[in-house]
């Protein structure tokens, strides 16, 4: 039997829907797919919803809502007997280049695992990795599924500044900086593709929660061409639609 999701309150103006305690695709996607049947429901008073690994939170205007209604209208929601699925799911390439003064630490990760730099890059390509949330920065993605073989810790002294694109690894994580920001990740590369673009007419933030990436090694020239075609404007990222959604029925 599936368990019950919790509710309970985060201040006065955030309530707190937790469907689990570990990070799991499973409890991802439910979490995913019930912040997009949120999205769906015009509810006076609700300013939006947030998805984490294991929880969406919800902000809401007390004077117009109180907690007691819409922790009620949540619980509702629950209750009812659906079926939530993951919508447009998508499947994203990034190119990134490996190694050099794009990826300072790649040797390092190589050396802390007694392999060489390009089984490194082998493994890191080797899967696809899920969005599970996004935090820290605009746009940067938490990416779950890091085979075990390249989990390596933090840097000791964090970087002062770490280049928009830097492609790095923490711990059981891998993920990528979408704005240049301090840091202590172990950078193995970079991607030229922006995951933050503050453009007026456009969504500024490539990637969402339950996207897939799939990482793709390339080279310099390669790196250079894509540049070249994002500077001109005519650089479109390859992106798959994922027929196959995952859902959960309530």
């Amino acid at each position: 039997m599936r368990n019950r999701a919790s509710i309970y309150p985060i201040g006065d103006k955030a309530i707190t829907v937790k469907f689990g305690d570990e990070i799991s695709p499973e409890i991802n996607g439910r979490v995913i797919a019930f912040a997009q049947y949120l999205s769906k429901q015009v509810v006076d008073g609700i300013i939006e919803s947030v998805p984490t690994y294991t929880d969406v939170t919800i902000y809401y205007n007390p004077l117009i809502l109180s907690y007691e209604e819409i922790k009620r209208r949540i619980q509702g929601w629950l209750n009812q007997k659906m079926t939530y699925q993951i919508e447009n799911q998508r499947l994203i390439y990034l190119p990134v280049l490996y190694g050099g003064e794009y990826g300072p630490d790649l040797d390092y990760v190589a050396n802390y695992h007694g392999i060489d730099r390009e089984e490194v890059i082998r493994v890191h390509t080797s899967i696809d990795y899920r969005v599970y949330m996004l935090g820290f920065a605009p746009g940067f993605p938490y990416l779950g599924g890091l085979p075990e073989i390249l989990h390596t810790p933090r840097l000791e002294k964090p970087r002062v500044q770490i280049p928009a694109g830097s492609v790095g690894i923490a711990g059981k994580q891998t993920g990528v900086y979408p704005l240049s920001t301090p840091g202590g990740w172990q950078i193995i590369g970079h991607t030229p593709v922006p995951l933050f673009e503050k453009k007026e007419e456009s969504n500024p933030i490539l990637l969402r929660a339950g996207d897939l990436i799939r990482f793709v090694s390339i080279d310099l020239i390669q790196y250079e061409q894509i540049e070249e075609q994002i500077r001109k404007g005519i650089y479109q990222v390859q992106i798959e639609r994922i027929e196959r959604m995952s859902g959960y029925e309530n």
